[in-house]
């Protein structure tokens, strides 16, 4: 089953400089394109913190914390101050004020929320990142400042949310948003939208084998969403121009205990807004 996935390079156009450099190198050498497009692949792209994030931004107590297993460091921020807490996760070039909307209508329920910049996101130092370096945040943010009552990802921040689960992260609900499901569909496309050979997606995942010792394609989702065995809600939207919705699907399939909620016209962000997706994610973590 191939369905394409396309989490690092959410609705960006690829700059020409980027895509004339890379068939360059390509030219060059297979060695020199790989080390290349590893890195693009790898550094995300910081974005300005937008007027409608400044609130929970200007409300939440940041600290940076030490995450000694990938040995970097993230701002972490704690906005509201129940007991009851929940983590969210954003995605790829994201920030940790993206669920924003989620937060407040969580803070209205009587439930705090602990977020993050990811490595190399937003106020987090560092200029590159991968998924692995989510999960590994997730799982110590969950000792240092846990338990969790529920954790939502949103895109790649629900693939590491789903994978964090399935390193003994403890939650009693989650909710993955427009994830993706499969690297090797990610790596593909990634590589296709720099218009070169499909071969160069295959030395990508080898070389990173190689660096992190690890087999990349055990990342996907839907292999964590076999292990899941809490309830979890897949969130996705039928025209998501980034993440196709059968990645959704595919997750859902093999969750043990999992709910499908399929929205239309909202993309892969504006997702994240929708009064419709909050109060079915709050009802959800409430377990109405």
């Amino acid at each position: 089953m191939t369905k394409k996935t396309s989490i690092h390079t959410q609705s960006l156009k690829i700059p020409k400089i980027i895509l004339l450099t890379s068939k360059l190198i390509s030219f060059i050498s297979p060695k020199l394109i790989t080390l290349f497009i590893a890195k693009l692949f790898t550094t995300p792209i910081k974005h300005k913190i937008p007027k409608r994030e400044l609130e929970m931004d200007r409300n939440s107590v940041q600290k940076l914390i030490k995450i000694p297993a990938i040995d970097k460091e993230v701002v972490l921020y704690q906005y509201g101050k129940s007991e009851k807490k929940i983590l969210l996760v954003h995605g790829w070039s994201g920030r940790g004020t993206q669920l924003f909307k989620i937060a407040d209508e969580l803070l209205k329920t009587e439930y705090s929320t602990v977020s993050f910049d990811a490595p190399a996101h937003g106020k987090s130092p560092g200029k590159t990142s991968i998924m692995s370096d989510f999960i590994a945040t997730i799982l110590e943010i969950d000792k240092q400042f846990g338990p969790f009552e529920a954790a939502v990802g949103h895109s790649l921040g629900g693939m590491s949310v789903l994978n964090a689960i399935k390193k003994g992260l403890k939650v009693n609900h989650a909710v993955v948003i427009g994830s993706g499901d499969i690297v090797q569909d990610i790596m593909d496309d990634f590589v296709a939208k720099l218009k070169l050979k499909p071969s160069i997606s295959t030395r990508l995942r080898l070389y990173f084998e190689k660096k992190y010792k690890e087999d990349m394609n055990s990342y996907s989702a839907y292999l964590a969403a076999k292990e899941t065995t809490i309830p979890v809600l897949v969130i996705h939207d039928n025209n998501d121009p980034e993440v196709p919705v059968t990645a959704a699907m595919h997750i859902h399939k093999y969750l043990k205990n999992g709910e499908l909620l399929l929205t239309d016209g909202l993309g892969h962000r504006k997702i994240l807004g929708n009064h419709k997706v909050i109060e079915k994610t709050v009802q959800f973590i409430q377990n109405k």
